[in-house]
């Protein structure tokens, strides 16, 4: 499958498209060139994802978009607030306008539980129906964002599957983290491929969203839906530490 990964170059994609770069055939879009070696034999092309005309070419040819494009991260500057919207409001609007002219019909965004506001250790999800309350801005566009891509499978017959990403980090880093027996929340990268690969394959009905959380025993997030529709689970397991 060609898939034109949106934001390719970024923190998410690095942790996953080494991972699936063997299982669909990637083109990157993206502002930068990836950081990671592993990714350097992609083709890639530089472009914004406020420029609707890039986004069209950049489409032509592919079967699916994968956007996983992210803002500044830098709360504490106005362009983090600006970046927010455009990447994950404007941006976004623009990839799937852009992805119907050239008749793409399937896509995967890579939401967040960010959606939901606060700590979410402190809360019980049961399912992906509880509204988001996001009040941050990162979290704010992230839902606006799903509202986007609700509106394109209305307007276009697009079928897009929204991923709520938890916390991704490296696997190493996750077991680093992970203690046996303690809850977590974080998702090891090598299940956040795994929940992407199943996204791009699986095309239901419509807009649909997914918890992807590495909450391998369920006390935050139930992920039932996930199992039921992407076959997919976190598997990644804390290795028992060395008391010494």
């Amino acid at each position: 499958m060609q898939v034109l990964a949106i934001g390719g170059a970024g923190y998410v994609a690095g942790l996953t498209l080494p991972l699936l770069k063997y299982d669909f055939r990637f083109t990157i879009f993206d502002r930068n060139v990836p950081q990671q070696s592993e990714l350097r034999d992609l083709p890639l092309i530089q472009g914004d994802v406020c420029d609707l005309a890039a986004l069209a070419a950049a489409c032509e040819g592919q079967e699916a978009l994968l956007y996983m494009a992210m803002g500044s991260a830098d709360w504490s500057s106005p362009e983090a607030l600006t970046t927010a919207f455009d990447v994950n409001v404007k941006g976004l609007y623009l990839a799937l306008e852009a992805a119907h002219r050239v008749g793409i019909e399937h896509a995967v965004y890579t939401s967040s539980m960010s959606v939901y506001d606060g700590d979410l250790t402190k809360r019980y999800f049961p399912d992906e129906a509880i509204t988001p309350d996001a009040l941050h801005c990162y979290g704010f566009t992230k839902w606006l964002g799903e509202e986007v891509c609700r509106n394109a499978c209305r307007r276009f017959g697009m079928t897009i599957n929204a991923l709520r990403l938890c916390h991704p980090i490296a696997d190493r880093a996750w077991q680093e983290q992970t203690q046996p027996g303690t809850p977590t929340i974080a998702t090891a990268a090598s299940d956040v491929a795994r929940a992407l690969k199943a996204a791009l394959e699986y095309r239901g009905g419509g807009f649909e969203a997914f918890m992807i959380s590495g909450d391998y025993e369920q006390r935050f997030m139930n992920m039932r839906k996930a199992r039921r529709l992407l076959g997919w689970e976190p598997l990644a397991r804390p290795h028992p530490k060395d008391p010494t």
